[in-house]
C-alpha cells in the first residue's frame, strides 16, 4: 500500500494514474489506513489528488480520484471517532476540513455537470459525476464545514436549478437521486438556508413537481390502471420526501391562498404514495415511514385531501370506506402503526418510532368528524371483550392502551389524547375503553379527575349509534371501571369483624399512610375543585369536604 501511495504523490502521471487504480481496487474494503499518519502523508495525499484530478481528462482516474476522495473522507472519520483522544487524529480532521476548498467545489461542480446546464450525461461522464457526487454526499454529511462552503459557493443553489429541470430533461435517475440527496442533507445540516429554498429557489414547488413526473412516468411503464413503482423509484422518492421533511418543517401557517394550494396538492400526491405498490414490504415501509413524517408538517385542514368521493364503478371493501368515503389512506396508516407495535422496540426508542404516525392519526382525528368517526370505528369498536384488560392483548386499542402508562411521557400525553379525541372527549367513554387507572394520568393533566365534564366534549355531536353490546351489557355490572373489564366478586373481607375490628383495621391504615407521608415514600392528594390533585399534609384531611363520586356508565355512543 505505502508504494501505491506515494506513487501517487510522486510519480509522473501515468505512473500516479496507474497506482491510484491499484489504491482504489485494494481499498474498496479497508477502513484504517496507519500508513497515512506519518510525515502528514494524509495532506500530500489530498493534494496529489487534486493536482491530478485538475489535470486529467482521462474519465477512469477522473473516476479513481473521486472514489479515494470518499473513501479517505470516510475512513478518517472512522479513525478519528474510535481514537478521540489521540491530539494526532484529532488535528488530523482539522486539517482535512481545511484541505476542502474552494477550488475543490468548482472540480465537483465542473464533473458533476452542475456548472453547464446543457450538460450530457453520456456513459463516460455519468459514471464520473455518480463518482463526484457519491463523494461530495460523503464530505457534507461528514464536515460542516463543506456543509456551509456548498450553501455560500452557488452548489446548492445549481443544486436547485437542475432539480426544477428533472422533468423536462433527460437527467439520469441516479444523477436525481443525488441531487436531491444533497438538498436534502445541506437543508438538514444548514437549518439557515431552508426558508431561502423554500420560497427564493421554489425548492418545494419543484420537488412536488418532481413526484408528479415520477407518479406520470410510472403510469405510462405500468399495466392500465395499476401503478407501482420499482426499487430506484422508492429510493428517489423518499430523498425527495426527506427534503420536503426539511424544507417544509414549522413553515407552514396556511397564510395566503397559495400554500393552501400547495398543501392541498402535496397531501393529495401523497395519498397516491401511501397506496401504490412497490417491489417488497421493506420498501413499502420505508416509503410509507418517509410519508407519515412528512404529513406530521402538514396543517391539520389539509388532511382532508387524505380522502376521496368512492364512485358508483368502484367496488370498495367496507373496511376502506366509511359514509361513502373513501378511506383506504386512513386503513394504510393504521395497518403502519399495528405493524410498529408488531415489531420489538425498544422503550427509549419508542418516541422515535411511533410519535409520527400518532402524530397525523391526532391530527387527523382532530380535523375532520368522518376521519374521527372511521378511526374510532378501527381502534375503539364497540367494546365484546370485557373479560380482559384494556392493555391485554393484540388490538390497536390494546397497545395504546399500554402506551398510556409509558415512562416515555411525550408519547403517552400523544396517546392519551389520541384516544381522548375518539372518545369525544368524554371522560365516561374513556374510562370505559382504557380504564380509569390508565387514563388517570390524561384526567389528572386535565382537571378531570372525579368523571367531571370535558369543557371540550360539548364541541362533538351526539348523534350517532348507540355502542353498548350485548357481551358488554350483560357484564356491565361488574365490571371494575378502575382496571376496565369485568371483575368476580370478591369475599367480603370485613363480614365477619365487629365495628370495633373494623375501627382498629381503619386506623392501622391510617398510621401506615402516615408514616408512608412523613418518610416521602408517598405524597397523598385529594381532587380540588379544579379536577386536578392537590397534595394534603396530613391523611386525615381526607375527611375534609369529602364527597362521593360514583363514576357510572351511562350512553355510550359516538
Amino acid at each position: 500500500m505505502d508504494n501505491h501511495i506515494n506513487n501517487i504523490i510522486n510519480g509522473d502521471a501515468k505512473k500516479a494514474a496507474k497506482s491510484l487504480q491499484d489504491f482504489v481496487e485494494a481499498t474498496a474494503q479497508t477502513f484504517i489506513f496507519p500508513e497515512l499518519s506519518k510525515s502528514d502523508k494524509r495532506k500530500q495525499l489530498w493534494e496529489a489528488l487534486f493536482t491530478l484530478a485538475g489535470s486529467t481528462n482521462d474519465k477512469n482516474v477522473l473516476t479513481n480520484c473521486f472514489t479515494a476522495v470518499r473513501i479517505l473522507r470516510y475512513t478518517t472519520l472512522i479513525i478519528c471517532d474510535k481514537l478521540i483522544n489521540s491530539s494526532n487524529f484529532s488535528r488530523e480532521k482539522v486539517d482535512l476540513n481545511e484541505l476542502i476548498t474552494n477550488e475543490w467545489f468548482d472540480l465537483i461542480k465542473t464533473h458533476s455537470g452542475l456548472s453547464d446546464p446543457k450538460y450530457v450525461f453520456d456513459d463516460e461522464h455519468l459514471s464520473v459525476a455518480i463518482e463526484v457526487q457519491k463523494s461530495l454526499c460523503n464530505l457534507v454529511f461528514n464536515s460542516s464545514v463543506a456543509a456551509g462552503m456548498c450553501c455560500k459557493n452557488g452548489i446548492l443553489q445549481l443544486l436547485t436549478e437542475r432539480v426544477k429541470t428533472h422533468a423536462e430533461n433527460s437527467v439520469p435517475k441516479e444523477i436525481k437521486f443525488f441531487d436531491v440527496k444533497l438538498i436534502f442533507l445541506l437543508t438538514a445540516l444548514c437549518c439557515e438556508v431552508r426558508s431561502k429554498v423554500k420560497d427564493d429557489m421554489e425548492g418545494v414547488t419543484s420537488l412536488i413537481n418532481l413526484l408528479d413526473f415520477i407518479l406520470k412516468e410510472a403510469a405510462e411503464q405500468s399495466l392500465p390502471n395499476v401503478i407501482s413503482l420499482d426499487d430506484q423509484n422508492v429510493d428517489l422518492v423518499c430523498e425527495i420526501l426527506k427534503a420536503l421533511f426539511n424544507l417544509t418543517l414549522n413553515s407552514y401557517g396556511i397564510s395566503d391562498d397559495k400554500d393552501e394550494e400547495q398543501c392541498a396538492h402535496l397531501v393529495n400526491v401523497l395519498r397516491i404514495y401511501l397506496l401504490i405498490p412497490t417491489t417488497s414490504k421493506e420498501k413499502t415501509v420505508v416509503l410509507q415511514n418517509n410519508i407519515i413524517n412528512l404529513l406530521t408538517n402538514m396543517p391539520s385542514q389539509t388532511y382532508k385531501d387524505l380522502i376521496t368521493t368512492i364512485q358508483p364503478e368502484q367496488n370498495i371493501s367496507n373496511k376502506f370506506q366509511y359514509d361513502g368515503l373513501n378511506m383506504t389512506a386512513f386503513y394504510e396508516i393504521l395497518k403502519f402503526l399495528q405493524d410498529k407495535f408488531s415489531d420489538e422496540t425498544s422503550v427509549n426508542k419508542q418516541y422515535e418510532v411511533l410519535s409520527p404516525v400518532v402524530t397525523v392519526l391526532l391530527k387527523c382525528a382532530n380535523s375532520e368528524r368522518a376521519i374521527r368517526k372511521y378511526l374510532r370505528s378501527q381502534i375503539l369498536p364497540p367494546l365484546k371483550d370485557v373479560h380482559n384488560r384494556p392493555e391485554q392483548g393484540s388490538t390497536l386499542r390494546n397497545h395504546l392502551c399500554r402506551l398510556l402508562t409509558t415512562p416515555i411521557t411525550q408519547l403517552r400525553d400523544l396517546v392519551a389524547e389520541l384516544l381522548f379525541v375518539l372518545c369525544k372527549k368524554n371522560v365516561k367513554r374513556m374510562i370505559k375503553y382504557t380504564g380509569y387507572g390508565n387514563a388517570a394520568g390524561l384526567f389528572a393533566q386535565r382537571g378531570l379527575l372525579g368523571g367531571r365534564p370535558d369543557k371540550e366534549a360539548a364541541d362533538y355531536s351526539s348523534d350517532s349509534e348507540d355502542s353498548e353490546t350485548e357481551e358488554y351489557a350483560e357484564y356491565k355490572h361488574g365490571i371494575n371501571p378502575v382496571i376496565g373489564c369485568y371483575e368476580e366478586p370478591h369475599p367480603n373481607a370485613m363480614e365477619d369483624m365487629t365495628e370495633e375490628q373494623k375501627e382498629y383495621e381503619a386506623m392501622k391504615l391510617v398510621e401506615l399512610m402516615d408514616n408512608l407521608t412523613k418518610c416521602g415514600a408517598i405524597k397523598p392528594c385529594r381532587v380540588g375543585a379544579d379536577g386536578k390533585p392537590h397534595p394534603i399534609e396530613h391523611v386525615l384531611q381526607l375527611q375534609e369536604g369529602l364527597k362521593c363520586h360514583r363514576i357510572e356508565e351511562g350512553s355510550d355512543s359516538d
